[in-house]
């Protein structure tokens, strides 16, 4: 079933490149994104190879979650699979494009079917605010 989303954006006035190298890293994450402000450590049990990306995982108002990053890439693709103790996967594509000097970074948020458009509202406010302070972080 095709979920209907939302791609929420914003400017960054740093080089792709250095966007790019700091979404790349999964520690840096907690540092923007409030969902993991209790931060993350690796999964000892991840299966993964290197080379697929690592695990994560992550205490959150959610509950305890794992979270797939994709692995570091020079073309500003930070994708992250969030799994939710149910075992449900979420997907979260995010991006940075070069803009200019700066950047765009990108984050499609997808209408999940369990979710009503109060809760989806929600979420997209959240991930605004989240992007605002990813900005603030790499002072741009």
């Amino acid at each position: 079933m095709l979920q209907s989303a939302r791609i929420l954006t914003i400017g960054i006035d740093r080089p792709l490149s250095e966007v790019a190298a700091f979404l790349a890293e999964p520690r840096n994450f907690p540092s923007w994104a409030s969902g993991l402000a209790d931060g993350l450590e690796p999964a000892a049990d991840s299966s993964l190879l290197p080379q697929a990306g690592s695990e994560w995982l992550a205490s959150t108002p959610h509950g305890c979650l794992r979270i797939r990053f994709s692995p570091a890439n020079p073309y500003g693709v930070a994708d992250h699979w969030v799994e939710l103790e149910d075992g449900r996967v979420i997907y979260v594509p995010l991006r940075v494009v070069a803009n200019g000097d700066g950047s765009t970074v990108a984050l499609t948020l997808f209408h999940r079917p369990d979710m009503d458009a109060e809760s989806f509202a929600a979420d997209c406010d959240w991930v605004r605010r989240d992007l605002l302070t990813l900005r603030q972080v790499l002072g741009g």
